[in-house]
Formats: C-alpha cells, sequence, structure tokens
C-alpha cells in the first residue's frame, strides 16, 4: 500500500518517518489515523528540533502525491501540517513553516481547484497563529501574485469561478494579516504589492454594482460573506486601509486610480464614487488629507481629457470633501481652492475654445462638448461650495477672500486667475463661475458682527462688479451680499418684491444693532448705498435685478439700521425716485416704473418697520392714489408678463410721489433728526468709477458735487446741478492733491513695516530733538507780525495778547515727525 512500507525496512527508517508513516492509513478514504498522530504530535512537542525534519518529509510526500494525482493523501497530509502547527509554538518551527509554506505553494500552483482551494486553507490557518519571534528572511511575494490571479480567475463553470476568487480574496486577507502584524510590515505595502493586491479586489468589488446596492455597505451574515465575492473582496479592502499607516496610504490609494483609469470607470462613476467613499471611511481620519491630496494631483494629471472623464473625477473629490470635512482637513484647504479654480479656469477655455473652432459649422458634437463643460464647471462649484460651508467660520472668511482675489475685472491688473488670453467673453465666464462658487462658499454663513462677514479687503473687490455692465454678475453680488448681511434667515420671507400690507405678518427677526454694526456703517454705509443707487440705474435689469435691490434695502434695515441710518436710506430711496422722474440717464420706460415699484415696495416696508403713524400714512396714501391712477408704479402691476406703460411720466403730479417735506414732517414729530433729509443723496465718486467703462469724467466729477438745497419743497424733483469749467477745474485739482496725500501716507506705512527698527528709531530720535529745539526758540524769542491798520498780535514766552484781528497762522512745516 502507498502508506506503509515493508517490516524489513521500517526497522531501519528513523522514528520521525515511520511516525508519519503511520498517519496514512491504507484508504485514504478513512483518513487520517488519529491515534498516530497523537504520537506524531506528542513526539514533534517533544523533541522540536526534530520538527523541520519532520515537515521537509511531509512535504516530500505530500510532492510525490500530487503529481501522481493522489488527493486524499494531499488532504491527509495537509490536515497532519496544520494539527501540528497548531500545536507546536516554539523556536524550533520556523524550518517546519518554511516546509509548510514550500507545500502550500505546490498546491496553489496545480491546476486542481480543489487543491488551490485547500492550499489556500492551510495558509489562512497558518495566517491567524501569532509567532513567537519575527522571521527576517521569510517573503509572501509568490502567495501575493497568485492569490491575485486567483482573484481574476474566469473558469468556464460558475460555481468553481467563484470558489477559487473566494479563496484567491481569502487568501489576500490571510497575507495582509500575517505581514501587518510582523516586524517587516513595510514589505507588504511595496508598489510592486499594492499594485496586484488592490486591482484584485476592486475586480470582485466592481460586482457589487450588478446588484444595484444603494447607500453605505451594509454588515453581512458569515454565509454572505463565503459566497459572495464581491462583498468579501469589499471587507479585505475595508481592513487593509484600515491597517495602513501614515507613510503607507498613498501607496494602498493609487492602484485605485489606475484600475478606474484602466478600465474608464470615472464616466459613469458610480463604482468610483463608491470605492472613495469606503476609502474615506475606512482610513484614519487624520489621514483624510492623503486622499483629498492624491485626487487633486490625478485631476491634474487627467485635465486634458474629456469633460465627462474630470466631471467624475470632481464628483468624486465632492464626496472625499463632504466626509473628510466632519474630521481633519490639514493643510489642504487652499491647495483644494486652488486647484479647483485652476480647473475652472481650464474648462472654461476648453469651452470657449471649441466655440470659436465651430464659429462657422456648429455641429451636434460640439454642442454636446460645452454642455458637458457646463457639467465640469457646476461640479467644481458644487465641490468649492459643499468645502467652503462645511469649513469653520475663520477659514471660510480667508477662503471667500481667496475666491474673491481670483475674480478677474477688466482694465485692472490684479493676482487674479490669468485671463489675458480670454477676452471679454472668457473673463465674464470665470466672473460668473467664481462667483458662484463664492455665493456657495457664504450660503448658511452666520457672522457675529457685520465687519466680520464684511472687512473692506474683501467688501471693496466685492462692489466691484455691481459696476459692471452685466445683470447676471450684479444679481450675483447682491446674492452674496444677502447671504453675509442677513444674520437671521430673513431673506426668504422677502422674497419677490411686493407692497407688503402688513409686515408684522412675516415676523422679521431682529436684535438690536451693536455698537461694531453701527461703526461699520458709519465707515462703509456709503458703499452699500452707492452700490444700490448705481444698481437700480442699469438698462439691462430685469425683475430679478429690482427684486434682490430692494430685499438688499431690506434686510439692511433689519440688520443694520439705527435712526441716522434710517434717514440715508430715505434718502437713497427719494433719489432713485427723483432718478426716475427726471430721467437724465434716459432710462427705458419699463426701468423707470420699475425704479418706481422698487421705492414703494421698500418705503411701505420701512414704514411700518419704524412705526411712525405720520408716515405710514403718507405711505399708504400714495400707494393707493397709484393703485387707481398709475398702477404701473406699483410692483404687482409692472412686473407682470403684460403691463401697459405710460408714454411719459409727468413731474407735476406730485400726489403720485413720496415727497421729502411730508415725510421729514412725518418723522420730525417722532424725534427723528430729519436736517439731512434737506440734503439729496448724491453717491460719492471712488476708483470703481474708472471699472465702470460708462462714466465719462463729467458725470464722475458731478457725483461728487453735494447738492445742499436751502428750501426742501414739494418741487425738489426739479432741482439739478450747474457744471462750469472752474468746478471742473477745481475737482480735477482736489482730486490730485488728495492722490498725492494718499501716497505719502502709502509711503510712510511701508516705511515703518520694512525699515529697520534702529533706523526707525534714528530718524524719530532726530525729528524729536529738532522739535525740542524749534519750541525752545519760540519760547525764548518774541514774534511781531508787520504793523496792520486793524491791529495787531504779541505772543511772549508763551503768553498771547490779543489787541485787535486778525490773528496770523504760523506754520513750521519742517516740524512734521513722523
Amino acid at each position: 500500500m502507498p502508506g506503509r512500507v515493508c517490516c524489513c525496512c521500517a526497522a531501519l527508517r528513523p522514528r520521525y518517518k515511520r511516525l508519519v508513516d503511520n498517519i496514512f492509513p491504507e484508504d485514504p478514504k478513512d483518513g487520517l489515523v488519529k491515534a498516530d498522530m497523537e504520537k506524531l504530535t506528542f513526539y514533534a512537542v517533544s523533541a522540536p528540533e526534530k520538527l523541520d525534519r519532520i515537515g521537509a518529509y511531509l512535504a516530500e510526500r505530500l510532492t510525490r502525491d500530487v503529481v501522481r494525482h493522489r488527493y486524499g493523501y494531499v488532504l491527509i497530509a495537509m490536515e497532519a501540517l496544520d494539527q501540528l502547527l497548531m500545536a507546536c509554538h516554539s523556536q524550533s518551527i520556523k524550518p517546519f513553516v518554511e516546509s509548510f509554506l514550500h507545500m502550500v505553494a505546490k498546491l496553489l500552483e496545480s491546476g486542481e481547484p480543489k487543491l488551490q482551494v485547500l492550499g489556500t486553507n492551510s495558509f489562512v490557518k497558518f495566517a491567524n497563529i501569532e509567532e513567537d519571534t519575527p522571521s527576517y528572511h521569510r517573503r509572501y511575494d509568490f502567495f501575493v501574485s497568485r492569490f491575485s490571479a486567483m482573484c481574476h480567475s474566469c473558469d468556464p463553470d460558475p460555481e468553481i469561478q467563484n470558489e477559487i476568487r473566494i479563496a484567491g480574496i481569502r487568501g489576500i486577507q490571510g497575507v495582509v494579516r500575517k505581514t501587518v502584524n510582523d516586524e517587516l510590515r513595510a514589505t507588504i505595502w511595496e508598489p510592486q504589492h499594492m499594485d496586484k493586491i488592490v486591482p484584485s479586489l476592486l475586480f470582485n468589488m466592481q460586482k457589487i454594482e450588478d446588484i444595484d446596492r444603494i447607500g453605505p455597505p451594509s454588515s453581512p451574515s458569515a454565509g454572505v460573506k463565503e459566497e459572495n465575492p464581491s462583498v468579501l473582496a469589499e471587507n479585505c479592502f475595508r481592513e487593509l486601509l484600515g491597517r495602513a499607516t501614515y507613510g503607507n496610504m498613498n501607496n494602498a490609494v493609487r492602484p485605485v486610480f489606475a484600475h478606474l483609469d484602466h478600465h474608464r470607470l470615472w464616466d459613469p462613476n458610480e463604482f468610483a464614487v463608491s470605492c472613495f467613499k469606503i476609502i474615506m471611511y475606512s482610513i484614519q481620519a487624520q489621514y483624510s488629507h492623503h486622499v483629498i491630496q492624491e485626487i487633486l494631483g490625478h485631476l491634474d494629471v487627467r485635465k486634458k481629457d474629456s469633460p465627462r472623464v474630470r466631471a467624475g473625477i470632481i464628483q468624486v473629490l465632492l464626496e472625499a470633501v463632504a466626509i473628510a470635512a466632519k474630521g481633519s482637513i490639514g493643510p489642504t484647504v487652499l491647495e483644494v481652492f486652488n486647484t479647483l479654480l485652476k480647473h475652472l479656469r481650464i474648462s472654461v477655455d476648453f469651452e470657449l475654445s471649441d466655440k470659436h473652432s465651430s464659429a462657422e459649422s456648429v455641429t451636434l458634437s460640439t454642442s454636446s462638448k460645452e454642455n458637458d463643460e457646463r457639467i465640469v464647471q457646476n461640479a467644481i462649484i458644487q465641490t468649492i461650495g459643499f468645502f467652503g460651508s462645511n469649513l469653520p467660520d475663520y477659514q471660510r472668511s480667508e477662503i471667500m477672500m481667496f475666491i474673491m482675489s481670483k475674480v478677474p475685472v477688466l482694465g485692472t491688473t490684479s493676482q487674479s486667475v490669468d485671463h489675458s488670453n480670454l477676452g471679454e467673453l472668457g473673463t465674464r465666464r470665470i466672473q460668473i463661475m467664481l462667483l458662484r462658487s463664492l455665493l456657495m462658499v457664504t450660503s448658511g454663513y452666520k457672522a457675529t458682527t457685520i465687519s466680520n462677514a464684511l472687512p473692506p479687503p474683501f467688501l471693496d473687490p466685492l462692489l466691484s462688479p455691481s459696476l459692471m455692465e452685466d445683470s447676471e454678475l450684479r444679481q450675483l453680488v447682491l446674492e452674496i451680499l444677502h447671504n453675509l448681511i442677513d444674520r437671521h434667515d430673513n431673506r426668504a420671507k422677502l422674497r419677490g418684491i411686493r407692497i407688503i400690507p402688513d409686515v408684522s405678518d412675516l415676523k422679521i427677526k431682529r436684535d438690536k444693532i451693536s455698537r461694531q454694526d453701527v461703526s461699520f456703517m458709519k465707515k462703509h454705509g456709503q458703499q452699500l448705498y452707492r452700490h444700490i443707487y448705481l444698481g437700480c440705474k442699469e438698462e439691462d435689469n430685469v425683475q430679478k435685478n429690482f427684486e434682490l435691490l430692494f430685499t438688499s434695502l431690506a434686510l439692511t434695515t433689519i440688520e443694520l439700521a439705527n435712526e441716522e441710518v434710517v434717514i440715508d436710506l430715505i434718502r437713497v430711496a427719494i433719489a432713485l425716485q427723483d432718478m426716475a422722474i427726471i430721467n437724465e440717464d434716459h432710462l427705458p420706460m419699463f426701468n423707470r416704473c420699475g425704479i418706481m415699484a422698487l421705492v414703494a415696495a421698500y418705503l411701505n416696508f420701512l414704514s411700518q418697520m419704524i412705526a411712525v403713524p405720520a408716515f405710514c400714512q403718507h405711505v399708504t396714501k400714495v400707494i393707493e392714489i397709484r393703485s387707481v391712477e398709475a398702477a404701473y408704479f406699483l410692483p404687482e402691476t409692472i412686473f407682470k408678463d403684460k403691463c401697459d406703460l405710460p408714454t411719459s411720466l409727468e413731474k407735476d403730479e406730485k400726489d403720485l410721489f413720496f415727497l421729502t417735506n411730508k415725510i421729514a414732517e412725518s418723522l420730525g414729530g417722532s424725534g427723528y433728526n430729519v436736517e439731512r433729509l434737506s440734503v439729496p443723496y448724491v453717491p460719492q465718486v471712488t476708483d470703481e468709477d474708472r471699472l465702470s467703462r460708462r462714466k465719462s469724467i463729467v458725470e464722475a466729477v458731478s457725483l461728487q458735487v453735494d447738492i445742499l438745497s436751502g428750501n426742501a419743497t414739494e418741487d425738489k424733483v426739479d432741482n439739478t446741478e450747474e457744471i462750469t469749467f472752474e468746478a471742473l477745474k477745481k475737482a480735477i485739482e482736489s482730486n490730485g492733491l488728495e492722490e498725492q496725500e494718499k501716497e505719502k501716507r502709502r509711503l510712510v506705512i511701508e516705511k515703518f513695516q520694512k525699515a529697520p527698527f534702529e533706523e526707525i528709531a534714528a530718524q524719530c530720535e532726530t525729528k524729536a530733538n529738532l522739535l525740542h529745539d524749534r519750541l525752545a526758540q519760540i519760547l525764548e524769542l518774541t514774534i511781531r507780525p508787520p504793523p496792520s491798520p486793524s491791529g495787531t498780535m504779541t505772543i511772549t514766552a508763551g503768553h498771547a495778547h490779543y489787541h485787535s484781528v486778525p490773528v496770523y497762522e504760523m506754520k513750521f512745516p519742517d516740524l512734521c515727525v513722523y
């Protein structure tokens, strides 16, 4: 019999061989001889130095039985090996393990599926054994390669294919568990191993998509794990990522990109999204930024691919950011935004280049590509908005300023996205995309003070686009302002421009205006008024523009209005009414009626907010008259699809207008200081006027003239200002002097910021000594002015004796101390 030898030979054989031979029955169907196996185990434990010989002899027998296809004896040999491994844990087991791994390798190399599964099961049992000492020479390269190949089994029999794939996945899981617990755990994370392990797992995980699994993966039962390669592969993938550390995280993630690229899984990207969800939830939270950096880097690599591929990668980034935002983002915040803004510019370039190349022959494919680029742009904006909205307030403020610094402005040179080759159309597209991104970032932002939400370095560039001839840009700017000003979520209640019968029904939420907000309005209130005023003058305004302008005025009233601001807002409203009546800008009739409707809606809101009965009475009376005689002056009528517009606006019909003297009388009786109502509102001239590209010098200077009206009567709307050559000359000269003063102040500040401390100290000491000497001279001398018939003035030793006027002014320009 194959398992036995003759009695004469048996007596001459070593004992360990006799014990090994005895465990094999004559008929392999009878299985392992348990009594003899116990003897062999006792001998191995008692004489551990014989373990290597026992293992070598078992390996010899198993190799012979595999070649002869005596699979029954192969099963018995592997069972004996397993029992010996479980029983022996001494240091002498190392050579025995080498024999064991050699036998497992023989089984895996065979073409018989049963033997491959048998070898895999034995290896998994071995992987779960904790060895006392690490093995510095043992490597698992063969097992990684073989198990990975088994994961891609394409056996024609589905059951056998499934069985081999499961064995391969379990084998990889065993290799991972064995190596990560070893001192030489770094070997498994080498790229040559990860490039085999990760794609093998992903290949089997793709089967998850076939069963349309939606949402996060559930924990399947043990039976399902064994029968479903996709679920087992996912569990192994999660375990692998969970064991990854700082130094080897990237090696585990990069093969994922290679697999998705090779199998073209970015479009559609459902599997890619599910993969990175698994990655983000499996790794340690502090390593999230590694994954985000890898996605950004791959986006740069694939920047010339089709729009849908780029959109798929950006969607994956959005999902990763959504998970990472709850944990640690680390130093990648600005990198994420900078990369996304760069790809936004690239997408706009592609869109415009396709549009220009197809200017003569428009084809369906070109139109489809343009739509795909819009998909990319929308995906970028969504990612920017979602990422920004999940950041803490201090980081969100920085991101807001960072995005705003990238918005290109025609006619200026700034540190924005390079738009030199874009032209006006491309620049406009970039402006709209960036402002839409900024709109999403500011959504839900609640600053404690308005100065935190709108610091000067952010407010000035934000308001610049509101001077541009593009209604969509102006709408975006106003919506961003609403996000930042509205700290009590009142905007939804003010949606749409209308005459509100009872404002109390809206249940407006508001707090008492703080000192910081009062200070902000004193410094920057004129900027807000100015941009609302100029925004009403645009010819391309549509209903949405007027609605947003009304909301801006209403939110300013709710969040930032004290008595002084209320007076300013009324002045702005009356100035808008005068603009529509006088029509120096030659606005279309729709715009003029829209402005009148805006003023009516706002004064109706304001009068009820401040609750001055006489003021409410005047506003209500004008609205009632308009509803009968001039309904086109009310928002409910003018913004209908079909509205009959008047041919002209009569200035004499004062019953249809809100009158300054009536408002002043009503507010004065309630304790308001109404003196400033007699001064018509005129927006101030700023550096932004040169960005407008539609205002002449005469118009810019005329805006700076402060019209003082001695008698604020009902015919105030007829007041005009005469512009003369002398007035223009003085205004230009004063502007030049102001620029010189600004430049001088800038140089002084720059000197204090950059000059060495010793130099500044020495200069201040010199100036102080000079001042001390001059003051001493003044106190010692008696200064007498030239004789004058009208009188003299004498200053002696610091005492002044006034005999009569005039008093002479003394100036010492060289006494200036920085």
